[in-house]
């Protein structure tokens, strides 16, 4: 068996920064088993697969496909960058005729839109609920020590934990906080908490380019001690800041190593366009 494979960094416009993905074109019906397979094999957070919906569908002339996402170590149910990821290699590699694809996924039906600039998610929007600091103590503590803490919220929706840093600190700060990752695992083992999202209110623009809040993802409980920048991170964040500072539209950065950059607009319908670049830094052939 052989399968055309791309690696895309995705919420970036150059190779090696952003978050990468796997992509892979399925012409046929692939062994349930092997996604999980491939997906450990590429060893990056997250390996899409593309799938035709019907026999006469091909990846040039067709606007609709199937999308799964897989970790190395489980199917997770969204994946933003993954998805950006996919959107790219159709439009820029594979050259779809089409301005705006479909891909059908376990979150309903996700479009990406390509526009001059990048290209453009529409995704669901998850509010984030007050969550009671005490319930949720150790899991903080332990990942962030004495780190003082402004808001905490949670998603049921996404079962991501949303932390938001106090505003005494700067973005400098987030980027170097050391984040124990290895214990949560022995901490959280209700399956409440699947994701761990620290957050910081943006600065102003001077010496650098404005931001109006960073961000840093952590999903042990998937397999991925730190995501470099996550779109599903940002349906919730999205929700949050929206609120917080009273504004639809957001520019975020996710302070990881490689760094990226989300352009964030939210919608009248519940949803949430997140747009962002990629570049396609690999492509070949996976025999099996």
């Amino acid at each position: 068996m052989k399968l055309p494979i791309f690696i895309a960094d995705a919420f970036t416009t150059k190779a090696f920064r952003g978050n990468p993905a796997a992509v892979c074109l399925l012409e046929n019906k692939l062994d349930e088993d092997l996604h999980q397979k491939i997906a450990k094999e590429m060893n990056l957070s997250e390996t899409a697969f593309i799938r035709k919906l019907h026999p006469n569908d091909n990846f040039t002339q067709s606007s609709c496909f199937g999308l799964r996402w897989f970790t190395p170590q489980n199917e997770v149910p969204l994946c933003g960058h993954a998805t950006l990821a996919s959107a790219a290699v159709l439009f820029h590699k594979i050259k779809n005729v089409h301005s705006t694809l479909t891909f059908v996924t376990m979150s309903g039906e996700l479009k990406a839109r390509k526009e001059e600039d990048g290209i453009v998610l529409d995704l669901p929007l998850y509010p984030a609920h007050p969550q009671k600091l005490h319930e949720v103590e150790d899991l903080i503590k332990t990942a962030i020590g004495d780190t003082l803490v402004q808001d905490v919220r949670y998603s049921p929706d996404t079962k991501k934990l949303l932390v938001r840093l106090s505003d005494t600190y700067n973005r400098s700060f987030l980027e170097s906080l050391t984040v124990n990752t290895e214990n949560l695992l022995q901490v959280e083992t209700t399956g409440k908490v699947k994701g761990l999202i620290l957050t910081l209110k943006g600065e102003p623009g001077g010496q650098t380019q404005a931001f109006d809040f960073y961000s840093r993802y952590f999903a042990p409980w998937y397999g991925v001690a730190e995501d470099p920048v996550t779109g599903s991170a940002h349906t919730v964040l999205s929700s949050y800041w929206s609120e917080q500072l009273g504004k639809k539209d957001l520019h975020a950065f996710q302070c990881s190593n490689r760094g990226g950059e989300l352009t964030i607009s939210l919608c009248s319908d519940g949803r949430v366009d997140i747009k962002g670049g990629a570049a396609l830094v690999l492509e070949g052939t996976l025999t099996a």
